[in-house]
């Protein structure tokens, strides 16, 4: 699993030129799979996003986490995040897993983020044209890779 991890004022996802989810301070969490993704990825993935102390606390230094700020989450699968472009300049996505491996493990990693957070998490819809609105806090943009834990 690889995730983009934006830590957000705001975020919305409208679908079709209607909202279909929105947060209000938080973590917008782009989440691309593949298909050795595991359950041991989405638990130690949804953990380490929970847990990332990058909300600042009373003066100002990253030290705070999602769970700490009582922050919300918005998460969107986004297929391109696996896109190889080694060759040519048209990305390949035969790295990223076909929807009927991909949607049950994203229906588990939203499950499990619900789990580490104690609240609903919001989301998009798999596979849907979806325009993503966001304002970046800071900016702090996060890249995670189960398949390479920095």
């Amino acid at each position: 699993m690889r995730a983009v991890i934006q830590r957000v004022s705001k975020a919305s996802v409208t679908i079709d030129g209607e909202l279909f989810s929105e947060i209000d301070g938080g973590l917008l969490v782009l989440l691309g799979i593949v298909d050795s993704d595991t359950r041991e990825d989405i638990e130690w993935l949804s953990r380490k996003i929970s847990n990332l102390r990058i909300f600042n606390d009373e003066e100002g230094v990253m030290n705070r986490s999602l769970i700490d700020a009582q922050g919300e989450a918005l998460v969107v699968s986004q297929f391109t995040l696996h896109a190889a472009i080694k060759k040519g300049n048209r990305p390949s996505y035969i790295k990223a897993a076909k929807p009927h491996i991909a949607i049950p493990l994203y229906q588990d990693f939203i499950a499990q983020m619900e789990g580490e957070l104690n609240k609903k998490v919001k989301t998009g819809v798999f596979g849907a044209d979806m325009k993503i609105a966001l304002l970046n806090d800071g900016p702090v943009t996060i890249i995670i890779d189960t398949k390479n834990r920095e």
